[in-house]
């Protein structure tokens, strides 16, 4: 007899700031649903409260990097190495009438500069803060422009989860700032709601951590910051045995997607390209060399961003041109 899916609403009491085999917060099982409420990049919840120092990871040793605090880990009962975690994006429910966004002096596109003090020469950027009102009712963000011509803008908002991933491989613990083959910091728009995330189990028990919501976020968040802000979130997870991917794959309604994480952008690019090849090979049965070429005319791409320690490509497929 098979076990009936639980429907766990998870109240966090502690924050991760890092993707690895930190302590389980809780354990799930495939079937299971997860529901949660996130905070937001720094680490402030649905009233506006920011989450004590207290419930934030510590250690007596080092310091790490505050952004993106996590939900999690969460414990998947028989994920193993050589598997695919499966989660399925079935809700992201804003619940904050604002969110923020800032242009940070050390960090963003325009500037080489990054938060951990490697400095290099050019000037740093002019700090400033952003507040966006959040119309939850018409989905649409409103910010002011006081020095701008146009005055006030809106524009329509798409939550996604910037940050969603497992513990890596070799044993490496990764801050929430930085995306890998385990997932984690990509900032692509396409993890949002209706979507079906895959991931690769390096570590028993896979570790799965989420936070970082956006409201909007344009390609490449090139300020470095989007339209940070909270939500209640609610994951459907499941288990692939023995499906061993590289990369995190995404699939929607309409695409199937691979995205690559690395420096420079051109090797996030190849890298989200060669395994969305791989995919097409291994599991639709392409020709590897016929499904370059279809790829090559059909295919499509979004870049998550150009400002994390890695940079994200996300590679497309449209599911039409799928056998």
């Amino acid at each position: 007899m098979m076990a009936t899916a639980m429907e766990h609403f998870f109240k966090p009491s502690k924050y991760y700031l890092t993707f690895g085999p930190n302590e389980p917060a809780y354990h799930v099982k495939p079937g299971d649903i997860l529901v949660a409420p996130t905070v937001d990049a720094r680490g402030y919840d649905s009233r506006g409260i920011q989450i004590p120092e207290n419930a934030r990871q510590r250690s007596p040793s080092t310091t790490f990097c505050p952004s993106n605090p996590l939900v999690g880990p969460f414990y998947v009962e028989d994920a193993e190495p050589g598997d695919a975690l499966v989660v399925k994006i079935e809700r992201i429910a804003l619940n904050r009438p604002m969110a923020w966004s800032r242009i940070r002096a050390n960090f963003g596109s325009f500037t080489e500069e990054v938060p951990g003090k490697r400095f290099l020469l050019n000037e740093p950027l002019e700090e400033r803060l952003f507040e966006w009102s959040l119309d939850l009712r018409r989905n649409v963000g409103i910010l002011n422009l006081p020095k701008s011509r146009i005055g006030k803008v809106e524009i329509p908002l798409h939550p996604f989860l910037g940050s969603i991933g497992v513990a890596p491989r070799f044993g490496r613990v990764e801050t929430a700032l930085t995306p890998g083959e385990y997932g984690g910091n990509m900032d692509c728009i396409e993890t949002r709601e209706g979507a079906t995330l895959y991931f690769p189990v390096f570590v028993k028990g896979a570790y799965l951590a989420f936070g970082d919501v956006h409201a909007a976020q344009g390609d490449g968040e090139i300020c470095g910051v989007a339209l940070e802000t909270t939500a209640e979130v609610r994951l459907r997870l499941d288990l692939m045995k023995g499906k061993e991917i590289e990369w995190p794959r995404i699939e929607d309604e309409d695409w199937i997607m691979v995205a690559g994480s690395s420096r420079p952008l051109m090797e996030a690019f190849k890298i989200a390209h060669y395994e969305l090849l791989n995919w097409l090979v291994k599991d639709y049965g392409f020709d590897r060399w016929e499904g370059l070429q279809l790829l090559s005319q059909v295919g499509r791409c979004r870049i998550g961003n150009v400002v994390d320690p890695f940079y994200t490509v996300l590679a497309k497929f449209p599911k039409r041109f799928l056998p």
